[in-house]
């Protein structure tokens, strides 16, 4: 079948963009949306035009790397789901996708759909790391941790750094990243000796690149670890009990 793609074009990061209509022939249900711009890739190399330049890596839904925006919504129509795992047989109504990049204040366009996110490596690296002693590793079972304990801080864990949220929030916000790294690091016993710089330096890294939180919630709704909104109330929690401490760790 054939599909219509209106595609962001821009040649570099200080040039205007507009939209471009492509036809797509032989597209299948089975195809992602990254294999429609595969697809359409190929036609356009075959006529002798410049490809849609557009993010991209493992396609298992693990990189965070293939953002891109969907008919107006981050990652594409499916909630909860990455660019790479939404197939067109889950939305076969749909024949006209406008694609284009995350939109956002702090990811600025390099070239058509592709961002530069190094907004959010700028917040892992002022506070998503911990410090630990080097030397013999020590036995897995040196420190207990429960269960329940464990189990949510993996879910927080999972963020996988794709930047949809920043894009879905109106303003910009990427307090659910962030919140996320917080409590996956401030619950687990090796990630406490540092916990109130950390908030301190992560919020300051929030305040410098991103917008205020808006507390509608679009963030949750679009993220692909599905990372509950407790993520969000988590940045002002830390960053409060960071500031009340008398001994500050």
């Amino acid at each position: 079948m054939n599909i219509t793609v209106e595609a962001w074009r821009q040649d570099r990061p200080d040039a205007p963009g507009r939209f471009e209509s492509y036809v797509v022939a032989g597209v299948t249900p089975q195809m992602s949306l990254l294999d429609v711009l595969d697809l359409l890739n190929s036609q356009l190399v075959a006529a002798g035009d410049e490809p849609v330049a557009f993010d991209s890596d493992c396609r298992e839904g693990i990189c965070g790397a293939c953002g891109i925006t969907v008919n107006g919504r981050p990652h594409g129509p499916v909630p909860n789901t990455p660019s790479c795992l939404q197939h067109l047989g889950q939305f076969p109504e749909t024949t006209h996708f406008r694609v284009e990049p995350f939109r956002a204040n702090a990811f600025p366009v390099v070239r058509d759909l592709a961002v530069d996110r190094s907004a959010l490596d700028r917040v892992i690296q002022v506070g998503g790391h911990v410090d630990v002693l080097t030397g013999q590793a020590a036995d897995a079972d040196a420190e207990l941790i429960g269960h329940d304990t464990a189990e949510r801080a993996l879910d927080f864990a999972g963020c996988i750094g794709c930047g949809a949220c920043v894009a879905a929030c109106p303003n910009g916000s990427a307090h659910l990243f962030a919140g996320a790294k917080l409590l996956h690091l401030s619950q687990l016993s090796y990630g406490k000796q540092e916990r109130g710089r950390r908030a301190r330096a992560v919020t300051g890294s929030l305040d410098h690149d991103f917008g205020p939180c808006s507390s509608f919630g679009e963030c949750a709704q679009v993220c692909p670890a599905d990372i509950d909104l407790s993520a969000v109330a988590a940045v002002n929690r830390e960053a409060v009990r960071a500031a009340f401490r008398r001994r500050p760790d």
